[in-house]
Formats: structure tokens, sequence, C-alpha cells
């Protein structure tokens, strides 16, 4: 299973399906044990991407195109 070509919902569907294999528990152990990897994989290429649009939408951009980095404790506020 080729993740890097998915898009995040694609991915997150995937990850969906492991979870509910492997919740059910009639996958043999060697199965489950390759399914699990793919799924930290899955996983951690979830993470980044989540992270990247967090901070791309935490910036705040004036009229001027001067960018500001929000303040995760108070979003009305820019941080200096």
């Amino acid at each position: 299973m080729s993740t890097k070509k998915n898009n995040f919902e694609e991915q997150l569907n995937s990850l969906e399906k492991i979870v509910t294999n492997l919740e059910n528990g009639n996958v043999p152990l060697e199965d489950a044990l390759k399914e699990f990897q793919e799924g930290v994989k899955i996983s951690r290429e979830l993470d980044k991407k989540l992270t990247s649009a967090e901070e791309t939408v935490a910036k705040l951009i004036d009229s001027d195109g001067t960018e500001y980095k929000l303040d995760p404790n108070n979003a009305a506020a820019p941080e200096d």
C-alpha cells in the first residue's frame, strides 16, 4: 500500500480500516504486525500534514504582506 500518492482523506480512511481490522482481532499475528506498522507510518504522515496545515492557518497576513504568527493561547493577538 503506497501512502505517498494518497491525499489526506484517503490516508485517514486507510488508517481507519487498519484500526478496525486490528480491533476486530480476526487478523493473523503476522498480518496484524504488518498492518500495525503501516498504520504507524500513515499516522506519522498525517501528523506531519496536520502540523503543516496548522502552521499555515496560524499565520496572519497584513494588507502590506507582512506575516505574523498567531499566539496559540490568544487567537486574537499576533505574537510579537
